[in-house]
């Protein structure tokens, strides 16, 4: 079988709503949830700082409420970002994810924040791929 070599950022969601550190936990439970958001990148001074994934969010909005009063999103973001640049091939995005055992990854285009590649958009990318290999 020929290998098929697709650039990640084919699939990658661009511009993705982001939001700044200071932003309070609520109010980014209220965005997340109102928009379908389960990636959200953090800014700070117009640069990338770090992401919260859905799951961040869940571990800390099961703590009581008084103690989770006033945390932001610059504290509970993962600042250990995996960065890929947009040319990167989807098969070793997908192998990058695994390896790591994580739901996404920042995409990088002349090492600027170009978007995010998560596993939802491997998956499309693995429908797409296998659909067009069947016609």
């Amino acid at each position: 079988m020929k290998q098929l070599i697709v650039p990640v950022e084919e699939f990658t969601t661009p511009d993705p709503i982001s939001i700044e550190e200071t932003m309070g936990l609520e109010e980014l439970l209220r965005l997340m949830s109102s928009n379908g958001i389960r990636h959200l990148p953090v800014m700070r001074d117009g640069e990338l700082a770090g992401i919260i994934s859905d799951r961040d969010v869940r571990l800390f909005a099961g703590m009581p409420l008084e103690d989770r009063k006033g945390l932001t999103a610059g504290d509970i973001m993962t600042e250990d970002l995996l960065s890929i640049d947009a040319s990167t091939p989807l098969d070793e995005a997908a192998m990058l994810m695994s390896a790591h055992k994580v739901s996404s990854l920042i995409v990088r285009e002349d090492d600027q924040f170009l978007g995010i590649f998560t596993a939802t958009d491997a998956l499309n990318a693995l429908v797409e791929v296998l659909r067009g290999v069947e016609e």
